[in-house]
């Protein structure tokens, strides 16, 4: 497949009233300003808001052909392997963009700027220690000119790039009225593809500085707020990821206009789907209490252990003397020793203001298994 470069300059693109982009931008608008009462405890929150990191970054290494699933990778989780070997490239692949991720929060919590030297050390983590995924010149836009397997788009010359991305920038920090933030947003996104930077990581790159978007235009992820997994737009239907973004690369009003409408209504899709999360009777009943079942049915947890957490899971929160009804003529040190081993199991854990009531925890133990499962169950796994 020949390969051109066609130039067109970055420019906000204003939608029709009546287009279906508009009603979007309308309808995510109001999901951004919308107060969500929420009643998920926040240290619950922040364990799913976790996972979906994880699935976050599975996704965006399985779209550029990584092979490693959410269960695999959930494995290394649960066993605590830590430290990863070289060999291992696929797994430490996920575990940057993880890594990533958690970098982009904490800079952009700490209030720093959106600029070049942010992204590039995003693309700098994403590809550090790996081989055939990782970049000699990590950090630094590349030094010579590249081509891209079976696309008709031939990116701009090595020594365009630094221009091309100084305008990408400046589109940023212009000052627009806020309700075109999402235009921009997904607009950034296909330019950054469009003008492929870096020798390698670049999807990778891309799709989490979209997310650094979402967060600095308050479609965020905070935890009292809500979650938002962008990657499960572009990762539940490759093909067309890859198309949309083709057809854009013409630089046709109209088919930006449509890339920003697809990358819109599933952005959407995404916020009213994890508003689901902030229920905590829909997390009880559709996330917590599956996964105790799914734990007790695989022998993962004891008869005792499964009565003692799902009580944990009904009141949220427990102390020794909760647990008086389990443990009749049994005492007060039985029934501390039966959460001490839950606590060294990662199965509750302690709260820091008391450190006599506990809370369920599933981050990385076996409970883990059966909160996917739910999760997958209920929608929430765009890839397996």
């Amino acid at each position: 497949m020949e390969s051109k470069f066609k130039a067109y300059p970055l420019r906000l693109l204003a939608p029709s009233f009546d287009s279906t982009l508009t009603k979007l931008i309308i309808e995510l608008e109001h999901l951004r300003k919308q107060e969500i009462d929420g009643t998920t405890p926040a240290y619950l929150f922040y364990q799913l808001k976790r996972l979906f990191h994880l699935l976050e970054s599975v996704g965006s290494a399985r779209i550029e052909g990584n092979n490693t699933t959410v269960a695999e990778y959930l494995e290394t989780k649960i066993e605590g392997r830590g430290e990863l070997s070289r060999a291992d490239e696929a797994t430490r692949e996920i575990a940057n963009i993880e890594h990533a991720m958690n970098y982009i929060e904490e800079y952009l919590g700490s209030g720093y700027p959106l600029n070049e030297t942010f992204l590039k050390e995003i693309q700098q983590i994403i590809v550090q220690d790996l081989g055939r995924e990782g970049d000699l010149h990590a950090g630094t836009y590349r030094p010579s000119n590249v081509r891209i397997a079976n696309s008709p788009h031939c990116p701009p010359e090595s020594n365009l790039v630094p221009a091309y991305m100084e305008e990408l920038f400046s589109f940023l920090r212009d000052d627009a009225p806020s309700q075109f933030d999402l235009i921009k947003v997904a607009l950034a996104h296909h330019r950054l593809v469009w003008i492929h930077p870096f020798n390698n990581g670049n999807g990778r790159t891309v799709r989490l500085f979209t997310y650094a978007l979402l967060l600095h235009y308050k479609f965020g992820v905070d935890v009292a707020d809500r979650i938002v997994n962008p990657t499960a737009i572009f990762c539940s239907d490759r093909d067309r990821y890859y198309q949309m973004l083709s057809e854009a690369d013409s630089g046709e009003e109209d088919k930006l206009l449509a890339w920003c409408e697809y990358v819109l209504s599933g952005l959407k899709v995404e916020i009213e789907k994890v508003k689901r999360l902030c229920d905590y009777s829909y997390v009880q009943q559709r996330i917590l209490m599956p996964a105790l079942d799914y734990a007790l049915e695989r022998e993962h947890i004891t008869e005792l252990e499964y009565k003692i957490l799902v009580l944990v899971v009904k009141k949220k929160e427990i102390q020794s003397a909760d647990l008086q009804d389990l443990f009749e003529r049994k005492s007060a040190a039985t029934r501390s020793a039966a959460i001490k081993k839950l606590v060294s199991q990662e199965m509750l854990c302690p709260f820091e203001h008391n450190k006599r009531k506990y809370y369920i925890q599933f981050r990385n133990n076996f409970l883990l298994r059966g909160v996917m499962m739910a999760l997958d169950k209920e929608g929430f796994l765009p890839i397996k």
